[in-house]
């Protein structure tokens, strides 16, 4: 922290407590000449992106700050511009609120639905009135850590805090850093970059989901992920409807629920228009009917017909020997059971689809569901985890019945080494329960109309008993793709867009060697951004020379390496022709 207690920041206000340190900001608890206890927001200039600057170099939160004057966001008192150590400062001076922010709150005790409604309809009316300034304020940021309870009033005194990613309406968009903000409750538009009223509002819808159900709707672990993967999985993920886990929880509607729906839908003309729209529903003045986000498969009456919705294997570029492989083991199997029984073959139980990250192994898992025309299910760890020994069991069983009662079903277990781990290596009794159940649903699925597909970056970490036959049997590498795939990626994802003669796409796909699939999108997207930056309007050869440039590919040669072992030993290929030992 740049200033310490006691000391004077540009001479008029004294540090009482030095609060936080964020990415390009501090926050101060100070004293004002009065003796008045202030908030205190202090900018690095060179800390800021791009995007924080209005066109004429001011900072754009300060110009929000200035406009703030309802009871549900901390009133603008002064700011100022000062140098120290060196560096250009600004900073924001507002009322100061004794309390606690809403996710410390959450720790400490849980919420009654009565509870909840009041603390989103404090943030709705702070929103409501940003949305309808002369020039709308979009938040762009609003989550529960950004959200003041006031330990001296109610819950309606909630204040909407932190503007630092505001946004007025007309100004250019903007993609946000996802290694800064959490991208659980941003809007699907507000990944790409484009904001608006809809946006703040599917973020509300988010909190809401997440009050209620102690969880983030659509949550995976993104630790390890880049940028763009995130978003691709954010994609993949929010075209499935959402969840809503069953709890024993009196209070709540099929309202509120409706409510949360309404909120988080995809398109934002399917969304709440308004603040105040949303208000009066959470109010019960205007009833919200449900809106359910209907999956691309669907099963046809008929059981031996299926009825293909998408694209399947047509969307995915190359991998043709994949595909074919796959359509001969398993679909023709699937669509001519009597024949394949004729011949004593029977429906496989599952698949495990392993190889690198980034290879698009979720995608092409979505895709062979189109191809088949059965159902998709998609479940990651987060749907079966369990604090309680057993806690798991239930939820699993649950997960198949599902899968049996609208089967015939493509059952997707995303990151299986988290759902099914090696007991050997973690020897604990809810470990051992869940994959014992994990291992009993897994056998003889298939004949109940359900084949499961599993993914994971770390086959080595499943446990072994999953992998034996009539279990996951079939086992298939997807690997980083190769130049013609990688050409045929480029294809696909420029031609989508508007793009100038003379790509030539050979080169593109020479210049990428050991590049993966979402390393592709990455260069693709970030040539249109250079392409709107500079008002080209279009991609061209030199933008997508320029973006390779700029994208180092994800993966390692030792990664790969590390892979192809993997791959190897699952093979039983030998190294320098090793022989394979005969016998136990």
């Amino acid at each position: 922290m740049l200033f310490q207690k006691g000391q004077a920041i540009d001479n008029r206000y004294t540090v009482v407590f030095p609060h936080k340190e964020g990415s390009y900001a501090e926050t101060y608890r100070v004293r004002d000449a009065s003796g008045k206890l202030r908030f205190l927001k202090l900018i690095y200039y060179s800390k800021l992106q791009y995007s924080q600057f209005d066109k004429d170099g001011s900072i754009i939160e300060m110009e929000v700050a200035k406009m703030l004057n309802h009871p549900n966001v901390c009133k603008y008192v002064d700011s100022g511009k000062l140098i120290a150590n060196g560096q250009q400062l600004a900073y924001i001076v507002t009322e100061f609120v004794s309390g606690e922010t809403l996710d410390k709150r959450i720790v400490r005790e849980d919420l009654s639905v009565y509870e909840i409604k009041l603390v989103v309809k404090s943030l709705l009316s702070a929103l409501q009135y940003l949305h309808t300034q002369s020039t709308p304020i979009i938040h762009n940021e609003v989550t529960i850590q950004n959200l003041m309870l006031d330990l001296s009033g109610t819950l309606e005194n909630l204040k909407l805090i932190d503007f630092g990613y505001a946004r007025f309406l007309n100004q250019e968009p903007a993609k946000p850093n996802l290694k800064q903000l959490n991208p659980f409750y941003m809007a699907p538009e507000r990944l790409n970059g484009v904001s608006c009223v809809q946006s703040d509002l599917f973020s509300v819808g988010a909190i809401l989901y997440q009050l209620i159900f102690d969880e983030l709707p659509w949550f995976f672990d993104a630790s390890r992920m880049s940028e763009q993967q995130i978003v691709d999985r954010l994609s993949v993920e929010r075209n499935h409807p959402l969840r809503m886990p069953n709890i024993d929880m009196f209070e709540l509607d099929e309202q509120l629920l409706n409510i949360i729906n309404k909120a988080t839908q995809n398109d934002t003309q399917d969304r709440f228009q308004t603040a105040q729209e949303m208000m009066d529903a959470i109010e019960g003045k205007v009833k919200v009917e449900i809106a359910k986000r209907i999956n691309d498969t669907v099963k046809s009456k008929e059981p031996q017909k299926r009825v293909k919705r998408g694209n399947g294997f047509a969307d995915v570029a190359g991998m043709t020997e994949l595909k074919g492989q796959l359509q001969s083991d398993v679909i023709d199997l699937l669509h001519n059971p009597e024949q394949a029984k004729e011949l004593g073959l029977s429906i496989p139980n599952g698949l495990l689809f392993y190889g690198p990250p980034g290879c698009g192994k979720t995608f092409f898992a979505e895709k062979f569901a189109e191809e088949t025309g059965f159902n998709y299910q998609y479940v990651r760890g987060s749907d079966v985890a369990s604090p309680y020994i057993d806690g798991g069991k239930g939820k699993i069983a649950s997960i198949f019945n599902e899968a049996r009662q609208n089967a015939p079903t493509i059952l997707f277990l995303d990151e299986v080494d988290s759902l099914i781990r090696d007991r050997s290596a973690h020897n604990n009794a809810t470990t051992a329960g869940a994959v014992n159940e994990f291992l009993t649903q897994l056998n003889n699925c298939g004949e109940d109309g359900v084949l499961v597909i599993a993914a994971t970056n770390k086959p080595t970490d499943i446990d072994e008993a999953a992998l034996r036959a009539g279990r996951l049997e079939l086992k298939y590498y997807i690997p980083q793709p190769d130049k013609e795939t990688r050409k045929r990626m480029f294809q696909i994802g420029i031609g989508k867009r508007n793009f100038d003669f003379g790509i030539d796409y050979d080169i593109l796909a020479e210049r990428t060697e050991n590049y993966v699939s979402a390393d592709i999108s990455l260069i693709i997207d970030t040539a249109a951004r250079l392409a709107f930056r500079r008002k080209i309007g279009k991609l061209t050869m030199a933008l997508l020379e320029e973006a390779i440039s700029q994208t180092k590919p994800s993966l390692t040669l030792e990664q790969i390496k590390r892979h192809e072992e993997i791959r190897d030993k699952f093979m039983g290929v030998k190294k320098n022709n090793e022989r394979r030992k005969i016998g136990f």
